[in-house]
């Protein structure tokens, strides 16, 4: 599943959707003016005081950060980039600047929600920054820059042929629909080709951000990350090994049963040394097997009594629409007018998904969503232009104010099928968060921690059972069956199983980077060791230095941490088991829905609305009567898949050696070339 994204991660608490672009620096390295910086601080200013005066700067400079962000992200031009780098540089000024000022009260008496609001404020950015203003600036310029790369990257056959470039989207449907096994492996050996022009940027990016991390008293970056959780690094680091502990012997379940189907798909090329073949499993990176349902189906339609093919009816639905607009039309409709009608079509499907994935949750009591949602979201990916499609989610002026209603969005690049219509519903979590804790001043407008804003709206996906599919028309009639019930498992393990130790190895390889334990002459070697340890999957060809493929992954060059996704993927669960018991639910946990139930959905909002006020194991705690993470009902709902996989795997040689040796000899990948709209000089040099 595509996860929720932040472009810059420049959050003050709780990931802000901020996104950017740069165009390159000039020759000389100037930056021009000095961007303004917060106010100064008065000199009889209290504790109390100071946090409200940056709160309410914080508050006013807010809108104008995202609306530059938001431009560079979906009007990807040197301008664009531009006003997003120099207002990321004035946020960061003014922070580095708040900081600095919140010095003096350390040792002071303050209130204690005063007290906290200065320690987030102090782990207010992924991004720490240098003081030094011509090495901020320099930092800004490097993360727009690679922002840029990614967004804009293209694939292309030919050089200086416009016409044989592919974008993300395009090589992504080659790995979902396409079984040629070498039709997979080039467009998976593509798109890792946008990424290799980064690796000299991101070296010097990782030294900028450890000077900023290590001036605001941290080891490194990956330190400073790991200490947003109210408990301590190494405990964080601690927590997030138990966790995998309890949920890998499922995993190795999963790969097992995973490895025996390609190896029937594809004879004798199936596997790596024991390991799963990077381009086979549907998904760019690997994080999500939804995409082989076709190979990796327990049972036929026939066998369950049950189709759980959302693909094919979110597709039938939109041609039948499709078809309808087409028939109204004169039969010589000529082209520009025939791709009009089909840009029609595809907008009204994507808004159609997005009101089913609403309905949802205003089922539970939760509000429509503005008005203004519905005008300026970015729903299909433009013809126009580049965008960065990768899935995200929007506030741009925390709440409004003098009247002004709040101004959410989402943006995507919306087709239909499963995994798009899952984000939907993952995505307006973020924004239902948005809406419920946009009461609460700036600096604790975030999730109790940021598992936890990753986790909203993939609770809501855990309640997608086949009968709620049914009840909004997307399969047919489901017959209770053995065969139906390990089906409609295997379909949420796809996503939410393989996702568990992709989302550990991110920043297993990120903390490595950040402390030096892993050097840039081994940074892609390191990337492969990692996946191959964790997730157990491993290129069918040499990936050598001279690639830099952790950059074909968005949350790199993007600056995201990712450890919230994988504890997301455990308080999910968590927090729909809580849910579920809300509602009265009796029964098995994974026939729970409790859509349309408001007892639950008090209980929901009611934790949203909290932000990040209070530690996150208080809000854990009135949520779900415990305060410590656990994978248990993780556990608890997969149960019944867990024993079918044992039983399928008896007498196979599960589990693997973590090698990331090819099984045959590296083959040339050809050489990117520019896209249509796309500098071929726009690269560092």
């Amino acid at each position: 599943m595509i996860l929720r994204n932040r472009l810059l991660a420049l959050a003050i608490g709780a990931s802000l959707a901020l996104s950017a672009c740069q165009r390159e620096p000039s020759p000389s390295g100037e930056t021009g003016d000095a961007p303004a910086s917060s106010q100064a601080a008065p000199q009889d200013e209290t504790a109390d005081q100071f946090i409200a005066r940056v709160n309410a700067e914080l508050k006013a400079m807010y809108p104008e950060l995202t609306a530059a962000q938001w431009l560079s992200s979906t009007y990807i031009t040197d301008d664009s980039q531009l006003l997003a780098a120099k207002a990321n540089e004035k946020f960061l000024t003014s922070l580095n600047d708040w900081i600095e000022q919140s010095k003096k009260f350390e040792g002071q008496e303050m209130s204690p929600q005063t007290a906290r609001a200065i320690t987030l404020l102090k782990l207010g950015t992924a991004m720490p920054a240098p003081k030094d203003p011509a090495k901020l600036a320099e930092l800004t310029r490097i993360a727009t820059r690679m922002e840029g790369m990614y967004g804009s990257g293209s694939y292309c056959t030919t050089a200086g042929d416009s016409k044989s470039c592919r974008q993300l989207g395009e090589l992504e449907d080659v790995l979902r629909n396409d079984r040629d096994y070498d039709a997979q492996l080039e467009a998976w050996q593509g798109w890792h080709t946008i990424s290799q022009p980064m690796r000299e940027d991101y070296q010097r990016f990782v030294a900028l951000v450890n000077e900023g991390a290590k001036e605001l008293g941290y080891a490194d970056a990956g330190e400073m990350w790991r200490s947003g959780y109210d408990m301590s690094p190494a405990e964080l680091a601690a927590e997030t090994d138990r966790l995998w502990g309890q949920v890998k012997p499922l995993y190795e379940q999963l790969h097992c049963y995973t490895r025996t189907r390609l190896e029937a798909q594809y004879p004798g090329r199936g596997a790596v040394n024991g390991l799963l073949p990077a381009h086979l499993l549907g998904n760019m990176w690997q994080q999500d097997w939804g995409n082989l349902w076709d190979v990796l189906a327990p049972y036929s339609e026939q066998e369950a009594g049950a189709d759980l093919d959302v693909t094919a009816a979110l597709e039938r639905r939109y041609q039948s629409d499709l078809n309808a607009r087409l028939a109204k039309e004169n039969a010589l409709i000529d082209t520009d007018r025939r791709v009009e009608v089909v840009r029609e079509a595809q907008l009204e499907d994507a808004r159609r998904m997005t009101r089913q994935a609403e309905e949802f949750y205003t089922s539970l009591g939760m509000p429509k969503l503005p008005e203004s949602y519905w005008q300026k979201t970015q729903f299909i990916k433009p013809r126009d232009r580049d965008v960065v499609c990768h899935a995200s989610a929007w506030d741009m002026n925390m709440g409004g104010e003098d009247g002004k209603s709040p101004d959410v969005r989402t943006k995507m690049c919306i087709k239909p099928n499963e995994e798009d219509f899952t984000t939907i519903y993952h995505e307006l979590g973020h924004v239902y968060y948005y809406l419920a804790y946009n009461d609460q001043p700036p600096l604790f407008q975030g999730g109790a921690h940021d598992g936890f804003h990753e986790a909203i709206g993939d609770t809501i996906v855990l309640a997608m059972t086949p009968g709620y599919l049914q009840s909004i028309g997307l399969v047919g009639a489901q017959q209770p069956s053995r065969e139906a019930l390990i089906n409609s498992q295997m379909r949420m393990a796809l996503a939410k199983v393989s996702f568990l130790p992709f989302g550990l190895m991110i920043d297993r390889w990120r903390w490595g980077v950040f402390d030096g334990s892993i050097t840039p002459e081994n940074y892609n070697a390191a990337w492969w060791e990692l996946k191959a340890k964790y997730q157990g999957v491993a290129p069918v060809t040499a990936r050598g230095e001279e690639f830099f493929d952790p950059g074909a992954k968005y949350h790199v060059p993007g600056n995201t941490p990712y450890t919230r996704y994988f504890l997301s993927h455990v308080l999910q669960f968590q927090f729909y088991k809580s849910l579920c018991e809300a509602a009265g639910f009796k029964g098995p946990l994974y026939e729970c829905t409790f859509a349309g139930n408001q007892a639950a959905g008090e209980k929901f909002w009611s934790m949203l609305s909290k932000g990040n006020s209070q530690p996150w194991q208080q809000t854990m705690t009135e949520l779900t009567g415990g305060e410590q993470m656990d994978a248990s009902a993780v556990l608890e709902y997969f149960a019944p898949l867990q024993e079918w996989l044992k039983t399928q795997n008896e007498g196979k040689t599960c589990g693997w050696q973590a090698s990331v040796a090819p099984a045959a000899p590296a083959a040339p990948t050809p050489p990117a070339a520019p896209g249509p709209e796309r500098d071929a000089t726009a690269t560092r040099s």
